[in-house]
């Protein structure tokens, strides 16, 4: 059986002297694994379509395990992440979290949009890595079914105004008067909040056009890993190199 349909590996793996074990994210058949026979050797056509990164059109045959490349041709290559170590790091761990995720049908496609986004942001340094890596993690997690509650304070209804508490354990808020009879302490300032509401709700095409002061940032950013770490039930192998990095 034939395949043809745009990819971008999220991973590749060496095999022998010439050839590579593809994982490829596509928008309808979610994430395929690929053996892309030869596309090691400089003179392959596959050579440059088949990299870490790349988005191609993949044209592919089903095997008994894996689908065989038989063509690829790119699409898009992200030059300016190899430029950068923060860049490729970041671009490592969203793969990761994309294939913890394993998306499939819809999720695929979605997933696809936005890592392709965010790969391109990055590259061409149009918003910093730390916000990037935030969008994705909130935005990812949700998409594959972990959407939060956001409307208000479970306890009692308030929307906003002062600090909230995002309860990692409930996903969902928490104002500062009911987080302390729990026990809980506030995580989000109220331009935070405005910023996790941005993410998780708006339509694809706005998600990355938000602007918050770097404190509210910064809590932003520890609410997002912390949630998708918790709801990937444990925490990408590429996490520590990349607060290494980012540092």
């Amino acid at each position: 059986m034939q395949l043809v349909t745009p990819g971008l590996v999220l991973r590749e793996v060496k095999v022998g002297e010439s050839d590579r074990i593809l994982t490829i994210l596509t928008p309808e058949h979610g994430v395929l694994s690929c053996t892309a026979k030869g596309s090691l050797r400089l003179k392959s056509k596959l050579f440059s379509a088949c990299g870490l990164f790349c988005y191609s059109e993949f044209t592919l045959f089903a095997g008994r395990t894996l689908y065989t490349v038989d063509d690829a041709q790119v699409k898009n290559v992200f030059h300016g992440l190899a430029n950068r170590l923060d860049a490729m790091a970041l671009a490592m761990y969203m793969a990761e979290v994309t294939l913890m995720l394993s998306p499939s049908g819809k999720e695929g496609e979605t997933l696809l949009r936005l890592m392709l986004n965010s790969l391109y942001l990055l590259s061409e340094k149009k918003a910093l890595p730390r916000k990037i890596k935030a969008i994705y993690e909130l935005r990812a997690v949700s998409e594959a079914g972990f959407m939060p509650n956001l409307l208000c304070c479970r306890e009692c209804g308030k929307y906003q105004g002062g600090s909230f508490c995002f309860d990692l354990t409930a996903s969902d808020l928490l104002c500062e008067d009911c987080a302390a009879k729990q026990g809980l302490a506030p995580n989000l300032d109220e331009a935070a909040l405005t910023a996790l509401r941005h993410i998780i709700l708006v339509e694809d095409r706005r998600v990355f056009g938000y602007t918050i002061p770097p404190e509210s940032q910064r809590l932003l950013n520890a609410v997002a890993e912390q949630y998708a770490c918790r709801q990937l039930d444990k925490t990408p192998k590429t996490l520590e190199f990349l607060q290494t990095v980012l540092e």
